[in-house]
């Protein structure tokens, strides 16, 4: 391609899509007509440069729209927001959602991941693909985990420019509600600036249909046939403790109706928020902090101490962001949140913002999430017009909006630098610290960021006291903890337990199978634990004790007709492909780590003694000189089932 302003001219379709997101051009400059004005000076570069974080909705867009990204279109928009060519390519190229090259309307994700690749995934995919065949206009593509681990294996439709969703029978009318919005239709409010304030409209015509547990039959139907396809189960189906009483997180997924505001106030909702208005910043923090709460995404860092560092900066403004790009392979948590309470996440997130001074919150939500998405931002509109978002939530003269920000498949994503970045529009590259995030944040101001998990606890913690809530778990690890339970158990899916459980309690109430093998804790970035130490106790220091890690609450289950040396080559890929590849000790190691366990896949004892020496000195470059997590604990699952399950002995 020539990353220059070639001579490539984007469709009156693409123009369209480009256009309904960031309004008309206004002049030759930015794509439009030529006039003799334009002759005479240029202007608007200053305001197109400031809407430089538009370009992954705009990307979004066109990819939505078309199904990829023409050379022509990418230089439309980068007129539009006078961004590089050059740029705007590595933007567009480091997503595995879109494509700069041609390819069908209709793409079908095979998620081939952990818990897939136990279920069959490979199998499934090479039968699709014979049964679809070149004829059906449909591209086949093999997918990173799609968070769909409970009812593995798991299948995703995307079909480009089709307003209608794919597979499901008529939407009701809060996910109505939700299309028009999102496609700027009745009731989508016009562009706004470039940081998001005033725009609500977003261009997603695409129409998504998720098929899981995946048969060949049905794989194939819900890519051809949508109307067919089957109907996408409840939330609460991937809850097996839905209705059990001491719930606290899960208590109204299964029992409200995610669609309603109504249904959700008459069960509690909006309680935190009324004691935070009352209590004011400073005490809202205080109960945090007292409470005990870490984030829930695997760091443990103290939510209380973030929020304290973020408020307390003088520069203005400051910003909140909610990161929903799960993406660790096994982890599904926060989307059955998403979709089964999502009013939850809104208020939590306008408690946290209140607390620490922001005005504007940006949720960045993982492209794989089409259901989360509707629902999240009918949510999202309810609440504003209801008076529970926008310049004054709850009549209190306090000013919050959230933005919901679509990822695009990118597994670093999750790392809160490279969510920045990918926000403010360039590659989702992990940044070095210092500067921290409370100080120099999103759009280099102070930011504070927490997953969702972390958040819906917020609720409880104010409603019932930090007091109450600390005696909850243990003294270094209190609250509740949700866990994603997936791979040989009879019940997947996500459970609540109170920090301190062990791993054996929570495998009985999953249903463990005969034959285990093995259990990995922390998912693709965690480590193995044999049949014997199902005594672990879940808490972040009873795993650091034992060798291991929490993480985000992943725990899949392996028995023994699982092939383990072809399940750890499968992790190693994984860490290639996500690998952003910034610096070298992870850009090189983790193919290095690849090559070697692809050697000795079929190899035990002397004749892999060689690769594993190679192995454990490219694990401890990663883990010592790789700028962020990612290359850091790449090799910890690999590890883990050398020296703990004897993988190659």
């Amino acid at each position: 391609m020539d990353l220059r302003f070639g001579d490539g001219k984007p469709t009156d379709e693409e123009r369209a899509a480009v256009d309904a997101l960031l309004g008309p051009p206004e002049s030759s400059w930015e794509g439009a007509d030529r006039s003799d004005a334009d002759l005479r000076w240029a202007r608007g570069g200053r305001e197109a440069r400031d809407r430089r974080d538009q370009l992954l909705p705009a990307l979004h867009a066109l990819n939505d729209r078309v199904g990829w990204i023409s050379e022509g279109a990418l230089d439309y928009v980068c007129r539009r927001l006078t961004v590089p060519p050059a740029e705007a390519y590595g933007v567009a190229t480091f997503y595995a959602m879109f494509s700069v090259r041609p390819r069908p309307a209709t793409v079908l994700h095979v998620c081939t991941d952990l818990a897939c690749t136990a279920a069959g995934a490979s199998e499934l995919c090479a039968t699709v693909e014979t049964g679809l065949g070149p004829q059906s206009g449909v591209k086949v593509e093999r997918s990173p985990c799609l968070g769909l681990c409970e009812r593995a294996p798991a299948c995703l439709v995307i079909r480009a420019g089709d307003s209608a969703r794919l597979g499901a029978p008529p939407l009701g009318e809060f996910e109505d509600e939700a299309v028009q919005a999102e496609s700027g239709g009745p009731g989508a409010a016009a562009p706004g600036d470039g940081k998001g304030k005033g725009r609500r409209g977003r261009n997603t015509l695409h129409a998504t249909a998720v098929c899981a547990p995946a048969t060949p039959d049905r794989t194939v139907t819900a890519a051809t046939a949508p109307e067919a396809a089957p109907t996408e189960p409840a939330p609460e189906a991937a809850v097996p403790q839905t209705g059990a009483p001491g719930l606290i997180l899960l208590s109204r997924i299964g029992t409200v109706d995610p669609a309603s505001l109504d249904d959700y106030r008459a069960h509690g909702g909006y309680t935190a928020l009324r004691r935070a208005f009352a209590l004011g910043p400073a005490a809202v923090i205080r109960e945090v902090t007292d409470a005990g709460l870490v984030g829930r995404g695997g760091a443990a860092f103290p939510t209380g101490r973030k929020w304290q560092a973020t408020a307390a900066q003088p520069d203005h403004p400051h910003y909140l962001v909610c990161n929903a790009d799960e993406s660790e392979p096994g982890t599904f948590k926060d989307r059955v949140l998403m979709e089964g309470d999502p009013y939850a996440l809104i208020e939590a997130m306008t408690i946290a913002a209140y607390a620490t001074g922001a005005h504007r919150g940006y949720l960045y939500l993982r492209g794989e999430y089409p259901r989360a998405l509707a629902r999240l931002t009918h949510a999202v509109e309810q609440s504003r017009t209801r008076g529970l978002l926008g310049d004054d939530v709850l009549g209190q003269g306090y000013a919050f909006d959230i933005e919901i920000r679509r990822g695009a498949g990118a597994y670093i994503c999750g790392e809160e630098t490279a969510l920045f970045n990918s926000i403010e529009g360039h590659r989702g590259e992990p940044r070095s610290k210092p500067p921290f995030p409370v100080e120099k944040g999103l759009f280099g101001k102070p930011t504070v960021e927490n997953n969702v998990e972390t958040l819906v606890n917020v609720l409880p913690i104010l409603t019932m006291g930090a007091e109450a809530y600390a005696a909850i778990g243990t003294p270094t690890s209190t609250g509740p903890k949700l866990f994603c339970v997936s791979g040989s158990v009879a019940r997947p899916g996500v459970y609540e337990l109170p920090f301190g459980a062990t791993l054996g309690e929570l495998l009985t109430l999953a249903g463990v199978r005969d034959n285990l093998r093995a259990v990995l804790l922390g998912g693709a970035a965690g480590g193995f634990v044999r049949p014997d130490e199902l005594g672990i106790p879940l808490t972040f220091e009873g795993t650091r004790e034992a060798g291991t890690t929490l993480g985000s609450g992943v725990v899949m289950a392996f028995d023994d007709a699982v092939p383990l040396p072809r399940l750890l080559l499968r992790i190693a890929e994984f860490f290639r492909d996500e690998s952003c590849g910034q610096c070298v000790p992870c850009r090189v190691g983790t193919v290095r780590q690849q090559e070697a366990l692809h050697r000795i896949v079929d190899r035990t004892g002397a004749a892999a003694a060689d690769d594993i020496a190679l192995l454990r000195e490219v694990g401890r470059a990663m883990r010592d000189a790789s700028i962020c997590g990612l290359g850091q604990t790449a090799w910890n699952a690999v590890e883990s089932a050398i020296d703990r399950l004897g993988a190659y002995e």
